[in-house]
């Protein structure tokens, strides 16, 4: 499990104790208290045994966290702290159990790393759905936009319409009032057709019936001495009745005109 971790301690301490060049810059400015922390961590968990407590393992790992430190920083202050306490190859039972506390404290970090993977998941999906509902959104507005515009027209033709559809009513109310005025002037002239031929017939007939009335008496008067005569005047007598009757014809075919 540490052959990597030592392969970097190596690196690290060849050439006289100076520091491999790949070592992370960041490392150099990590403070040196969590490294004592541990060291003194790691070795009364070792005191006490198999059964001692992980509590501290897990402090220290969520220290870590804190400072912002990775898995491969908190292998290296583990691989510190096994030098420093001198753990050798043989003892195998505290170099188990060494693990063992270096795995409870990097518990913290892996969640870490887990959380901030379902985080990003998370966010990945959010953003997929951000996406997609700012698509519909868009489509949505794209019609509701076409929607308006087809309002607007419509109610623009409606106003079109509604000034032509004003105009005509307009001009049909002056034609009907115009009508109305014709009709009226229609109705006094052949009322006063008909006032006319009526006083023309009235005056013809009157005329008439005088005449027949003046051979009536004329007749009763010669009827004593001149027989001939009288064949005469009522001959006279029976034309003018025949005129009376022509004349009220010709008067009720105007009438009927009118």
């Amino acid at each position: 499990m540490f052959a990597s971790i030592g392969v970097a301690h190596c690196c690290e301490t060849k050439h006289s104790g100076e520091p491999c060049r790949s070592q992370p810059e960041n490392m150099k400015q990590k403070p040196t208290g969590l490294s004592q922390r541990y060291v003194a961590a790691l070795r009364e968990h070792l005191k006490q045994g198999p059964r001692a407590s992980l509590q501290p393992a897990l402090g220290l790992g969520r220290r870590a966290v804190a400072l912002g430190l990775e898995t491969l920083d908190l292998a290296r202050i583990h691989e510190q702290a096994v030098a420093t306490l001198e753990l050798s190859s043989g003892e195998n039972g505290r170099i188990k159990q060494a693990e063992i506390f270096f795995t409870e404290a990097i518990t913290p970090i892996v969640e870490t790393h887990r959380a901030a993977r379902q985080s990003k998941i998370d966010l990945d999906r959010l953003t997929e759905t951000l996406s997609r509902r700012t698509a519909e959104l868009a489509a949505t507005n794209l019609q509701l936009q076409r929607g308006i515009v087809r309002r607007k027209s419509v109610e623009a033709a409606l106003k079109k319409s509604g000034v032509r559809y004003g105009k005509l009513l307009k001009d049909s109310l002056q034609l009907q009032e115009g009508l109305r005025e014709l009709t009226h002037k229609v109705l006094v002239a052949q009322e006063d057709e008909r006032k006319k031929i009526s006083c023309e017939l009235q005056d013809e007939i009157a005329q008439t019936l005088l005449g027949i009335n003046v051979r009536l008496l004329s007749l009763k008067q010669e009827a004593r001495s001149n027989t001939k005569g009288l064949k005469d005047e009522i001959a006279s007598a029976q034309r003018l009745v025949a005129d009376s009757a022509r004349s009220v014809r010709r008067a009720a075919r105007e009438f009927k005109k009118a």
